[in-house]
């Protein structure tokens, strides 16, 4: 991945799990997380609004309970990390009979090993999404699945849907897990990353119809979650009211999702 400002978002999405993890445990907890807290720019935190906070770890909410339905259906499989930054699934579901593999950037994976715990159960692969040369570290023995989270908003449409089939010839039958906004939802997104003083990270890519998209990529498309259908239920009246509307406005027009597909 070429794009200088993608780096830079490493620190969002661990400044929302350590914010879910103190303010709404019942909903997401991270605690590896919570060691980080006083490393990452307080203008993170004070440029964040509590709705983007909920959204943005809304995906780690999600996809937890997709690899562990994965696995559960699956048994023993290889789970795949693509754009991981300092993501910490692998801790949070070191109790499934599944190893990560978990692909980044090569200065961010040099981070990853100072920072994040070691176990057993995850293979660090510096490398580029989109060339594909990751792969050759995977091995083929066992269920596969995918998940890109928070990365192809980065890149344009024709980059994803190319990549996407060339993972479908490599990992025919495995799924794939990634988030995505509509045409809307972009616009709301770009205008949070540069509150946050990240002006480099221009958004581009969203999905505003995932069967037409799915087909584009040759895949089949097995589900289209919204991102805040437990968020709403859990939370309740513990979030303000403007997040409350906020949440059952992007679940009604689809502004933010998550697609699975079956490569």
């Amino acid at each position: 991945m070429t794009n200088k400002g993608v780096p830079d978002t490493l620190y969002i999405p661990l400044a929302a799990r350590i914010y879910s993890t103190e303010m709404f445990p019942e909903y997401f907890r991270d605690h590896v997380s919570l060691r980080f807290k006083h490393d990452i720019p307080q203008s993170i935190f004070h440029g964040s609004s509590e709705y983007s906070m909920i959204a943005s770890v809304a995906r780690y909410y999600n996809t937890d309970s997709m690899e562990r339905d994965y696995v559960k259906r699956n048994g023993k499989s290889n789970i795949i990390h693509l754009g991981t930054g300092l993501e910490t699934a692998y801790c949070r579901l070191l109790d499934l009979p599944a190893h990560f593999y978990d692909m980044d950037l090569p200065e961010v994976i040099e981070i990853r090993k100072r920072l994040l715990p070691k176990t057993n159960n995850e293979t660090l692969i510096p490398g580029d999404l989109f060339d594909m040369a990751w792969a050759n570290d995977i091995p083929n023995n066992k269920p596969i699945m995918i998940l890109i989270l928070g990365v192809f908003q980065y890149f344009h449409e024709d980059e994803v849907v190319d990549v996407i089939r060339k993972m479908g010839k490599r990992f025919p039958g495995a799924e794939l897990v990634f988030d995505a906004t509509n045409t809307r939802g972009l616009s709301y997104v770009n205008k949070y990353v540069k509150k946050t003083g990240n002006d480099s990270a221009t958004m581009y890519f969203a999905v505003d119809d995932p069967a037409e998209f799915t087909d584009r990529c040759d895949a089949e498309l097995l589900e289209c979650r919204p991102f805040f259908t437990d968020a709403r239920k859990i939370l309740r009246k513990k979030t303000n009211i403007s997040t409350r509307v906020s949440m059952w406005y992007a679940d009604r027009y689809g502004m933010v999702k998550l697609l699975r597909m079956k490569l």
